[in-house]
């Protein structure tokens, strides 16, 4: 299955409306101090409605707690804690990173898939097609293109033989 990662940092009915079964929303929202748990149980709900995976940003407990499909550990996080927990089999872990010790890190945090940025997005993190690939090549983990896909550039992901991405623009 070719999945498509859509963060979100507010709950927008219109947005996800618009997704298709293959696309998982990652609630990030980074601005609150504490998680809203009625809020995500709110969107957890809507999202099963649509049979769309609903995945939280950044906290495992919580995730867990709420039966949630998945979390993402951001690139920040190099916390090992969520190793000793126990969670559902289908629960699933991914992480972002920015470099070759970044995706050394998450593979030690035993995520599933990285995100690896940044694709296309011209920022600090900028990697290019030629960098993605060689990284790809240094990991057994599958990775997902983060940063700066577009309707105009997503052809280009068939040059790196990696469909599945990650992003906010592609999607609003």
């Amino acid at each position: 299955m070719i999945s498509k990662y859509y963060f979100i940092n507010k709950f927008d009915t219109n947005n996800i409306n618009k997704l298709d079964k293959q696309t998982i929303v990652i609630y990030r929202n980074y601005s609150l101090k504490t998680k809203n748990e009625t809020l995500i149980l709110k969107i957890k709900k809507y999202c099963k409605r649509k049979s769309i995976k609903f995945y939280l940003s950044n906290n495992i407990k919580l995730a867990i707690k709420l039966d949630l499909d998945g979390v993402y550990i951001p690139a920040f996080n190099n916390d090992f804690q969520h190793l000793a927990y126990s969670f559902k089999k289908k629960f699933e872990i991914i992480g972002s990173a920015h470099n070759l010790k970044e995706i050394r890190e998450k593979e030690k945090q035993n995520v599933n898939k990285i995100f690896l940025s940044s694709l296309f997005k011209k920022n600090k993190n900028f990697l290019g097609i030629n960098k993605f690939k060689l990284l790809t090549k240094l990991t057994s983990k599958k990775l997902v293109v983060l940063g700066g896909v577009s309707k105009a550039n997503i052809k280009k992901l068939k040059l790196i033989k990696n469909p599945e991405f990650a992003g906010i623009s592609y999607f609003e």
